[in-house]
This record gives C-alpha cells, structure tokens and sequence, in this order.
C-alpha cells in the first residue's frame, strides 16, 4: 500500500504532518518500503499523533528496523524484559556520563515501542501502564545497583553496628510512590520517590568513614542526577521527591526507626492517602517490604475511618482552587469528573475500611473498583460507569503525551491538537470524542459527589440559628434558665435530666483531654444528634444512652464523622438507642458496628443460613491461614454485626420472636462450622488426619451437638452455648501425619482448639461463652467423647435429667454422615420404655431442687423461667411426656424445639388440642416478655407477677393435670 493511500486514512490536518515526518524519515530508511501494509499503516498513524515518535526515529531510523526485526511492535514484555535488556546494555558501562548517554538512549527507543503500541491499541491502557512501570522499576534498581557498588568503592560499605551482632551491609530503600507505586504510571509522569535505609551506622572506609546516613544521601543525589539531569540525549524520568518526610525541607534519605517516628507523630492525613500506594521499586527489596509492613497500620486504621472523607474533600477543594486559578478546567486529571476524582473514590474506601478488609490494601486502582459492590456497597453499575470513564480518561491522557512527551493533561486548543486525540481515540472528529468525554466526566462528577461530598442538609436538617443556640449550650454560655428552655423548646420534657447528662459528658475527664480535632468532629456532630434525640418521646432515656456511646468514641472520633457523613446512619442510632438499652450498650462496647447503620438495606434484612455461611466463608477467605488472631477478630465482628442487625429488625417489629431466635441459632451454627473448619485444618496440618478405620480416614467424623437453647433452636441474644463434642474415630489408631498422634488426643485437641477460638477473650469479647457440663460425666468427663462412649454412658450410667436434656439435643455443626449415626442413637435412647411412676418422681423431684435453688422469693416477681408456671415448667412437661411416650410414638423425637414438641404432643392427644394451645401460648409470651427485657438490660427473668398472672395460672393448672395426677 503506497503512503498516499495510508495518508487518505488520516484525517486531512494531519496528513501534512505525516508527509512531513515521511520525507525526513525515507532516505534514512530504505526498509520503508518492506514494511507490511499493517505496519506501515500504522507508522503512519503513530506519525501523525507522535512527534515525540518521528523525532526519535528520524534521529535513530535503525530503531524502526529494530523494532521489526525483534518483533518488539507485535509482542508484549514479561516482567523481566527490561531488566535483562538493560542489564546486558551496562555490562560494558564504566563512566557515569556513558551510563547517563545509555539509559537516556534505553528510555527513548523502549518509549517508542510503548507509544506506538498504545497509539495502534497493540497493548490496552492497564498494559501500557504496566509497561511504563516496569521501565521506570529497572531504569531506578539497574542504576541504583550500578552506582551503590562505586560508591562503596570509594566511600566504604555503609554497616550497620548492633551491640553483640555482627555487622550487616546495608542497602538503601527506594520506595515509588503515586502512579510508579501502583504500577500505573503514564507515558509522560514524573516518578515520585523516597529514600530510606535500615538503620544507623557508618562505612566500613578504614580512613575515612561516612555516617550511614551521608551515604545514602550522596548515593541518592547520584541516582537523581542519572535519571532526572536534562543533558544532549534528553532525561530518563523526572524525579520528585517531595513526598518524603518534611517534604523538601528533609534530608534526601532517611532510616526506618525516623521515618516510622515521622509518620508516628507527625503524619498527615493526604501522607495517608499518598502512601497507599508506596512499593518498593529497588535496593534491599526485603528490607523494604517489612518497613511497608511497619508504616501500614499508619495508612489503613483498624477501625472504620470515615475521617478520610474529610481530607479527601479538603484536598479536592484545594485542587478545585489550583483549578480555577491556573485555567486547568480542560485537564483530564485534575479538572471536574477527572481521573483524580476516581482516584479519590476509589481511595476514600480503602482509607475508610482498608483497616478491616484487607483486600483493600491494594495499590491498583482497577484492583480496587470492583471489590466496591461486595465490600461498601456501591451499585454494580456505579463501577462500571467509573471503570469505562477511567479507561477512557487514561487513554486521553497518553494521547495527550504521546504528542510531545510532555507532563500534560491539558486537552489541545489548536486544530491539529484536537484531530490528534481524536484519531488516537478512535474518534471521526473532534467533537464526537468531546461528547463522549463529556459523558464519561458527567459520570465521574455524579459518584464522585454522591461519595466525597458534604452530606446533602435536607428539610430535616438543623438551622443555623439553632445550630449556634446548640454550641453556646454546649459552650456553657447560656445560663441554667436559657438552657433549660432552650431543652424543653427542643422536645426534652424534662430538661433538668437532659442538662445533667450534657454536663456529664462535657466535664468528663476524657473530654478535658480531648485534642482540637476530635474537639472540633464533636461539636460538628452535636446539634444534629441532639436535635434527633429531642424528638424522641423518651428524649433523656435516648440522650443518655447516645451519650454513652459518644463518649466511648471520643478518643476514636473517626466514628463522629461517620455520623456527620451518614445523616441516615445516625437517625437509625437515635432510633435504636431510644428502643434498647442493651443495643446501645452493645455500640458502646463494639462502636465499629455503627458502620452497620450506614445502610438500611442490610440492617434490616439479616441474611438466612445460607447467606450467612456464604458472607463469612467470602470474608474469612481475606484471612491469612496462620494469622489466629485476625481469624478471631472477623468471626466476632461477623457475629456482632449480625447480632446487630437482627436486634434492629426485632426492634422495630420487622422479625417476630420465632424468627429472631432463628436467625440468632443459624448465626451461632454458621460460626460454629467456621471454628471447626479452623480448627480441624491448624491440627491435620500439624498431626495430619485422624483415621476412623485401618484405611478410611476422617473426615472429619466430628460433630458438634447443641444442647438446650442451642439445640431448641430458641438462642437469645446473650445466649451461652450449651455443647458436647463427640468423634467416630477408632480409639486404637493414630493420625497419618508425620507428627503423629493417637485419636482421642488428637480429638481432644480439637475440642480445646474450638473452646479457645470461641471463648478466648480478644478486643471484641468473646465469640461465645461455651458450658461444656453436659457431656458424659460432665466437667469430671472427657472433653470429647467417641459416639460408642457416648451411647454407652447414655443407656447405663446417664441420669433421667440428662435424658430430659437430650430431648432437645441436636448436631449443630460437624460430620453429616457422623450427625445421622448420633440421631439414631439419641433416638433409641429416647425411645426406651420406661416405667411411667418412676419416671414421673424422678422429673417432678429434678424440678422441686430447680425451684428451691433457682426461683425467685419475692412475692409480687414472677421468675419467668423458674418460678411455678415458667418456662422450666413447660419444658419438663413437653420432657416427660417424650420420656413416657416414645416408645409408642417415635416422632416425638423428632424435634428438639418446645413448640414443635407440642404439637407432637397434641397430635398423639397426649395432651388435649386446648392445652397444648395454651402451652404454646403462654411459651410464646414468656419468651417474648424475657426477651423485652434482655433488650431494655433489665433482669430478663423477673417481672412484675400481675402482668403475666393469667399465663403462670394456666400453666399450674396443665402441670397439676400431668405432672400430679
């Protein structure tokens, strides 16, 4: 294909451009004309963007037949391409101004090669940016190498002296920061780097030895010069290093021990957000990831941070004010729905929930959009607005460079300019690409406002008037008569109380040393929450259970921007904390749960089992296998969470009592399952599998089986775990790993693992509070039992109220196939016959110890649970009558949940249909009322006897028909 046809593809501006590139270019290069149609028509393509590109081939025409000769236009690097390239092209170098002329030389054809497979779409933008990464890494480690080992030549080796160690060499660090850092860096960027070293010391020189730290610096001065210095042959990268520690105004290099007690004690918010994506791009590799191990608890905070949000704003707003000043509205990165605003989106989650969610400290920002849907909740379509629009903006970008090679993002103002993106956009003309990037910006500007901007003040937010009466009350510039009428204006009946608890909160010790900046969050949040509160009808119970919580978060004020951001989130807390005591004590203790108000959707919808076993088996993926204590951590905020959001629904009437303590025993089996699972994994790895037979191992023939509330499916919100462990494991053999052990001890362990990874008390309490009294012989007993063992204990040495207690047994957790042997076996123990008398006496005498040790001695309380016509009460009814009767009848057996016990009972007209009805009842309202209670923190047993006297009466009256007639 002739260059004129090639040119009628062009857009008519450019192919002037073309023809002028074409002439200086074709009697250097003869092989012009032995290019395929494909490549030439791509020359002139990359010609008519790239001047950058036509300078450097005219200076260097055998590039262009290098390129076609080694195939570097039509095939993609790997990770070692140019390192070893580079590597071979310094081995002859010994003078530092050759080594300058090569790596200058190095960059440009490499850049070249780049350029025209961005141009040309050979390689999409994540691979040009993996590419121009990858350059700069071996530009950066090559010449680091090179000059550290002349520099040790003629200044010594830096060492470092510990008291009793042998010197160690030492190597400097250079972290990349910004796009270098993320892999994502742009065909024109500068690289922004840090200098650091392990530690002190000085170098070995035997006359005249450095400081470690004057090493480095002279070290690092060098590598700046090597890359950075504009000399005949151009530059390699430019370099800042502004983002170091004190910034300009700090010395060059740095060790680990300063630059740990900088971020310590002087760090700044955007040093947060800049140091999210710090690698370490060359020196001591190792060294310099454990130091990114070190600095990481400085960016990503264990709690929920909403406080990002404030410094991304605040950094947006000087950005926006950098915009309007400089004219930079057409910038691609900086300007209005530009690359810097997705960054920022993207950004704000990781500072805000990267402490938790690990998968989240990421430094890729295509990594990180879509985990956004399953990790924060952003809509699907959200991220892939945003994806498609950084993809686009990128794109832009590079066209933008390619021109000239110059640090712009500056959309052209000249014709030329703009038919030169166009094309390399894919776009007919000028305006179609505006339109199209008008669009992706549009989208842009919406999530970016919809996450980073101030929380919209709809009709139900505070006036400003009343926002200033609110600080001066908080200020104590009102006297006592303003205050109170200011208080009782707001809703709060009894202003005196209200006061006294403001005034609490105000001088208390935590407050008098409060810092400024949490100072200024609390007074942010104040008027607004106190305005919600006075709406409430209990408004004094609701303040000083909200006020409990503010306190317990004032040194961890990050959670009052929470509320500040989430208006919503915090009208959910005021509601909440107004319903129940025990939810607002729960936040009190566990305030990282507050960002489980944020979305309504989940808060009041708890999953069911199934989604439950799929959300902790997704979160306990990001959990390192050997990291026990983190393991610990997420099981017991998944519990939390979901405690919390099932309360919620309870307490707005959205889940009925049956349902709640559904959900409540789901969660407590989908945690069970997950500690097993640990568990069993942490001692097959150490002792290998248990073997139940010569050749069969286990697997896991383990189960757990719940007991009373847990096994009645009726768990509560406080509820403890009544459990026994029981294995199928032959008692003779031995584990097949090469730390071997016997069964039982092996089993044994397993349910020591199980008991410490539940109950072990960590931050956030306990996962449960276990009793294992249950078992065979109870606490005298084996911790975990064989299913023989266990049968055998059951048919000849149990007593008749470990019996009553199996009634409502089930496995919970474990073997399935090990779960169908242990139900037949409590079955046939449940199914004996036994003699009616003796069995009656022997329940009936169980109860009366109960009740003397257990019931309550007040005349005008009623015990819910122990006192005549209780709960107990009706579970030894429903007990005994399984006992005496399933002999004849084996489905009453097959529940262990009381009403469904009941309603076995009835079909078999073991009971009439009006008692049964009335046991249910009265359970049902029992249970309900000692539930109420739970969630006010008041005693969830003893309530006033009038208000139940009807149920309890009815209940005597049944047990005095079966149990003493």
């Amino acid at each position: 294909m002739s260059e004129s046809r090639l040119l009628e593809y062009l857009p008519s501006l450019l192919q002037p451009v073309v023809d002028k590139s074409l002439d200086a270019l074709q009697p250097k290069l003869v092989e012009l004309s032995q290019l395929t149609d494909d490549l030439r028509e791509e020359l002139c393509r990359v010609l008519a963007v790239s001047d950058f590109v036509a300078e450097q081939l005219i200076r260097r025409p055998e590039w262009l037949e290098r390129l076609v000769d080694q195939q570097d236009l039509l095939s993609s690097y790997t990770a070692t391409t140019y390192v070893d390239r580079l590597n071979a092209l310094l081995e002859a170098v010994n003078d530092e101004n050759l080594l300058h002329q090569q790596l200058r030389r190095f960059r440009h054809y490499e850049m070249v090669r780049i350029i025209w497979r961005d141009l040309t779409r050979r390689s999409d933008m994540r691979e040009t940016t993996q590419d121009l990464s990858r350059l700069a890494d071996a530009c950066i480690d090559r010449t680091l190498d090179w000059l550290y080992q002349r520099a040790c030549k003629r200044w010594g080796v830096p060492m470092s002296f510990t008291t009793g160690a042998e010197p160690v060499p030492q190597r400097l660090v250079v972290l990349g920061m910004g796009k270098l850092g993320a892999n994502e860096l742009n065909l024109s960027s500068d690289i922004d780097l840090m200098f650091c070293f392990p530690s002190s010391g000085e170098t070995d020189h035997p006359s005249n030895p450095l400081e470690n730290q004057d090493f480095f610096i002279r070290l690092g001065q060098k590598l700046i010069q090597a890359l950075d210095n504009h000399t005949v042959e151009g530059f390699v990268f430019r370099v800042d290093m502004r983002l170091r520690p004190f910034g300009s105004a700090g010395p060059l290099a740095i060790s680990f021990a300063a630059m740990e007690n900088y971020y310590q004690e002087q760090g700044r918010d955007w040093e947060r957000y800049a140091m999210i994506k710090a690698r370490v791009v060359a020196g001591d590799l190792e060294a310099g990831e454990e130091l990114i191990r070190q600095l990481r608890p400085f960016v990503y905070r264990k709690y929920i941070d909403f406080s990002a949000f404030e410094s991304l704003r605040d950094m947006k707003q000087m950005i926006n004010r950098e915009v309007r000043r400089k004219g930079l509205e057409q910038n691609v990165k900086l300007g209005s729905g530009g690359i810097r605003e997705v960054e920022f989106i993207a950004q704000a989650f990781q500072l805000i929930r990267g402490g938790r969610d690990r998968d989240l400290q990421q430094r890729e920002l295509l990594r990180i959009l879509p985990l956004l849907p399953d990790y924060v909740g952003m809509p699907q379509v959200a991220v892939n607005e945003l994806t498609d629009a950084y993809i686009f903006l990128r794109n832009a970008e590079h066209a933008i460079q390619a021109i000239a090679d110059e640090q712009t993002q500056e959309l052209p103002q000249d014709p030329i300019g703009q038919a030169r993106i166009a094309l390399a956009m894919g776009f007919d003309n000028w305006e179609r690409f505006s339109e199209q990037l008008s669009l992706h910006r549009q989208a842009v500007s919406r999530h970016f406002a919809d996450v980073i901007a101030p929380a919209d003040e709809d009709e139900e937010a505070i006036d400003v008037a009343d926002e200033a009466q609110w600080l001066s009350l908080l200020a104590e510039e009102l006297d006592e008569q303003e205050a109170l009428a200011f208080l009782l204006g707001k809703g709060f009946a009894e202003p005196e109380l209200g006061l006294k608890h403001l005034q609490g909160l105000l001088h208390s010790k935590a407050m008098q040393m409060l810092q400024q900046v949490a100072k200024t969050r609390l007074l942010n949040v104040l008027p607004p929450l106190l305005e919600v509160v006075g709406r409430c009808d209990n408004s004094e119970v609701t303040l000083e259970r909200v006020l409990q919580l503010i306190q317990s978060v004032l040194r961890r004020s990050a959670y009052l921007v929470l509320l500040a951001e989430n208006p919503g989130a915090m009208q959910q807390l005021v509601n909440l904390c107004s319903a129940s005591a025990w939810f607002a004590a729960l936040l009190a203790k566990q305030p990282v749960l507050l960002d489980e108000l944020i979305d309504p959707r989940t808060l009041f919808t708890p999953p069911d089992k199934t989604r439950l076993q799929a959300e902790l088996t997704q979160q306990l993926l990001r959990v390192p296998e050997d990291d026990v204590e983190q393991l610990m951590e997420t099981l017991r905020y998944f519990r939390h969470a979901h405690v919390l959001r099932v309360a919620a629904s309870d307490i707005t009437g959205a889940l009925p009592l049956m349902k709640v303590s559904d959900y409540l025993t789901w969660l407590a089996e989908t945690l069970l399952e997950a500690v097993l699972q640990s568990a069993w994994k942490s001692l097959v790895d150490k002792h290998g599998v248990p073997m139940r037979t010569a050749d069969e191992p286990c697997d896991p023939d383990f189960i757990v089986v719940g007991y009373g509330k847990m096994g009645g499916i009726e768990l509560s919100y406080g509820s403890d775990l009544d459990l026994v462990f029981i294995h199928d494991g032959d008692p003779d053999l031995n584990t097949d790993g090469e730390k071997s052990v016997p069964n039982p001890v092996f089993f044994n362990r397993l349910g020591q693992k199980m008991i410490h990874l539940l109950n072990t008390f960590t931050t956030s309490g306990q996962l449960y509070e276990i009793d294992m009294r249950l078992r065979p012989s109870g606490n005298s007993g084996l911790l975990v039992s064989s299913l023989n063992a266990f049968e055998k204990y059951q048919r000849n040495e149990a007593w008749t109220w470990e019996h009553q207690a199996l009634v409502r047994a089930r496995v919970v957790a474990g073997s399935p196939a090990l779960a169908k042997r242990f139900e037949q076996t409590r079955a046939a123990i449940l199914m004996q016959q036994r003699d009616s008398t003796t069995l009656l006496d022997e329940v009936c005498s169980m109860r009366e110890k109960m009740r003397a040790h257990l019931a309550n001695s007040s005349a005008d309380q009623f015990d819910l649970k122990q006192d005549r016509g209780g709960i107990v009460d009706i579970e030894f009814m429903a007990q005994f009558l399984v006992l005496n009767h399933a002999w004849q009848f084996s489905d009453l057996v097959t529940y262990t949940d009381n009403i469904r016990i009941l309603d076995a009972i009835e079909a078999h007209q073991l009971l009439t249909a009006v008692d049964a009805e009335t046991l249910r009842e009265a359970y049902r309202v029992l249970r309900s009322v000692g539930h109420r209670q739970a969630l006010q923190e008041q005693s969830n047993s003893v309530v006033a006897d009038a208000v139940l006297n009807q149920h309890r009466e009815q209940v005597v009256e049944i047990w005095q028909k079966v149990m003493q007639s």
